[in-house]
C-alpha cells in the first residue's frame, strides 16, 4: 500500500505491564501521524507493520492520539520484538468492518427483538461504539447494567450510545493505551 493517503511513521513496540503473561504488544502512534487520521476515535486502518500486511482498529489513547494492539501472530510475521522501533505505513480502510459482538451482548439482543431490529439497521461504526460503551466499564456489574440499558435505548429507537466520548479525552473509562512494562 503506497497511496498518497498513506501515513508513514515509526514507533517503539512495548510490552504491557499487565497482565504479566501477555502475548501481545502495543505501540502509540506519534501525534503527527495520528492527526492525519479522519477521527480521534477508533479508526480501522490497513497497511504494513515492519513490512507485514495487516488490518486493525486503532484505539484512542485519551490524549489526542491513537494506539495499536499488536498480537503475537503479527509481531512474529514482522520479525520484531518488544522495544524494537517499527516502521508502519497505514491508511484508513474504505469501509469499516463489522465489529465482533461479544456473546453476552449477542444473547441480550436476541432476547430483545425491538432492540435487535434497531441494532441491525445501524452502521458498523455505530455498532462498534455501542459495544465499546458497554465493554468500557471497569466492573462486571457495570457491564450487565449497560447491556440492559443499551437494549432499552435501542428498543426505544435510540441509535447512539448517550454521552459517549469517542476520543477518550474527557471520560477515559477503560480507554487509553496500556501502561508499558519497564
Amino acid at each position: 500500500m503506497t497511496s498518497p493517503a498513506s501515513i508513514r511513521f515509526t514507533a517503539v513496540l512495548h510490552r504491557p505491564a499487565e497482565p504479566d503473561n501477555a502475548s501481545w504488544t502495543f505501540l502509540v502512534l506519534p501525534k503527527a501521524a495520528s492527526a492525519k487520521l479522519p477521527a480521534r476515535s477508533m479508526t480501522t486502518v490497513e497497511g504494513t507493520f515492519a513490512g507485514a500486511p495487516f488490518q486493525a482498529t486503532l484505539e484512542p489513547d485519551g490524549e489526542g492520539s491513537h494506539w495499536l494492539k499488536v498480537d503475537k501472530t503479527l509481531r512474529e510475521a514482522a520479525g520484531v520484538a518488544a522495544s524494537d522501533k517499527v516502521a508502519l505505513v497505514i491508511a484508513p480502510v474504505k469501509e469499516e468492518p463489522e465489529p465482533v459482538v461479544p456473546p453476552d451482548v449477542r444473547k441480550a439482543l436476541a432476547a430483545a427483538p425491538a432492540a435487535k431490529a434497531v441494532w441491525t439497521s445501524l452502521t458498523p461504526v455505530a455498532r462498534r461504539d455501542w459495544i465499546h460503551w458497554i465493554t468500557s466499564g471497569k466492573k462486571a456489574e457495570t457491564r450487565v447494567k449497560r447491556i440492559a440499558t443499551a437494549c432499552d435505548m435501542l428498543a426505544s429507537g435510540k441509535r447512539r450510545a448517550c454521552c459517549f466520548d469517542r476520543s477518550g479525552m474527557y471520560s477515559k473509562g477503560n480507554m487509553g493505551a496500556p501502561v508499558a512494562a519497564e
